[in-house]
């Protein structure tokens, strides 16, 4: 059978899945954060899934061609990697089903094993290697100053999407226009996506900035990003939900984010893994949220502890009962009306 091209999410900025371009190997002194590369699937042990460029998730198997990005994971609970760790050999990992490849440096035994794919060689048009900034649609500066919601950590797999899913229904059920986003992670497409699906009009995240993931120099993330706060800005939404990928104390410039939106935020959101995580991020960050949930809030014990702890208002967001609350928080905070569908 004839190997196929498989094309990741992290491609879906680019005009690549029309087909129209040539694989041409380059030796490792040219090869940068963010490349698209093509790899071939090697003796998958597992099952191998794939993030395509809708956000579906597809099956790829051994010989599949796969064209994905070099970049660099750094994941607390699960995997960390880096393409600068490729050896002679060329063999690596897919780091994340969006097409993020490197060489995994550590994992997490819990964790299946990454499956492993080999360079074939970088994506060319017109004899000129394609990184992801090569496709970035230009927009004249627009200052951001939409009221936000920021969502932020203790760590991965904390809850954040989901808040922000809950917050972005509550506002599109008043009425309002939401611009969802998600500022530093590494590359997926579900969880803009699912934000999407929760009814957000305008969905951006850091692959709108050319980013594979946001593991990079601090200024060159802020240069990243200023055209995509131009495009949300351009949008003129009533209010936006911003989550924070990972936690603001990790290497993804999430504490960089936080600033660049800082004057914009009216109300912040702690989702946290347990009642200490609670207090370590409000100390080494210096961050009070107006309001913590996340798996920290399952229980009562966990709510009284983190009262005792840190003082803060503490909400399990996913229990419908606390939806009342939620709404009087959001409507005082970013001075909206829930009955009327206005802003005050």
């Amino acid at each position: 059978m004839d190997s196929r091209y498989i094309f990741t999410s992290l491609t879906r900025i680019s005009s690549l899945p029309d087909g129209n371009f040539q694989v041409k190997p380059l030796p490792k002194e040219q090869w940068e954060t963010g490349d698209y590369v093509v790899c071939s699937v090697e003796k998958p042990r597992n099952v191998l899934k794939i993030e395509l460029v809708n956000g579906r998730m597809a099956d790829a198997g051994q010989g599949d061609l796969l064209v994905g990005v070099f970049g660099i994971r750094s994941a607390t609970m699960e995997a960390t990697g880096t393409w600068e760790a490729v050896g002679n050999d060329h063999m690596m990992h897919v780091l994340t089903g969006a097409g993020l490849f490197g060489k995994m440096t550590s994992r997490s035994t819990l964790l299946p094993d990454l499956i492993p794919i080999k360079y074939q060689g970088h994506v060319h048009i017109n004899g000129r290697k394609q990184r992801m900034r090569n496709f970035l649609k230009p927009l004249p500066k627009k200052k951001y100053r939409t009221p936000t919601v920021v969502i932020v950590g203790s760590s991965m797999s904390a809850g954040k999407t989901t808040v922000a899913r809950i917050i972005i229904r509550q506002f599109k059920m008043a009425g309002l226009s939401v611009l969802g986003a998600k500022l530093t992670g590494a590359g997926r497409y579900r969880d803009v996506l699912s934000m999407h699906d929760a009814g957000a009009d305008w969905i951006y995240d850091f692959v709108d900035a050319g980013l594979p993931s946001t593991i990079c120099d601090e200024k060159d993330y802020v240069d990243s990003m200023t055209p995509v706060f131009s495009h949300m800005a351009a949008k003129h939404a009533d209010l936006a939900v911003i989550e924070i990928g990972a936690s603001p104390l990790e290497p993804y410039n999430g504490r960089r984010a936080v600033e660049l939106i800082s004057g914009n935020v009216q109300c912040s959101v702690l989702c946290a893994s347990d009642p200490y995580a609670v207090h370590g991020i409000m100390n080494a960050f210096h961050f009070k949220p107006d309001i913590v949930t996340g798996p920290a809030t399952n229980t009562q014990a966990g709510i009284a502890l983190i009262d005792k702890l840190c003082h803060v208002y503490s909400l399990n967001l996913i229990d419908p009962k606390t939806t009342p609350d939620l709404r009087k928080i959001l409507a005082r905070k970013l001075n909206i009306s829930f009955e009327t569908g206005a802003l005050r």
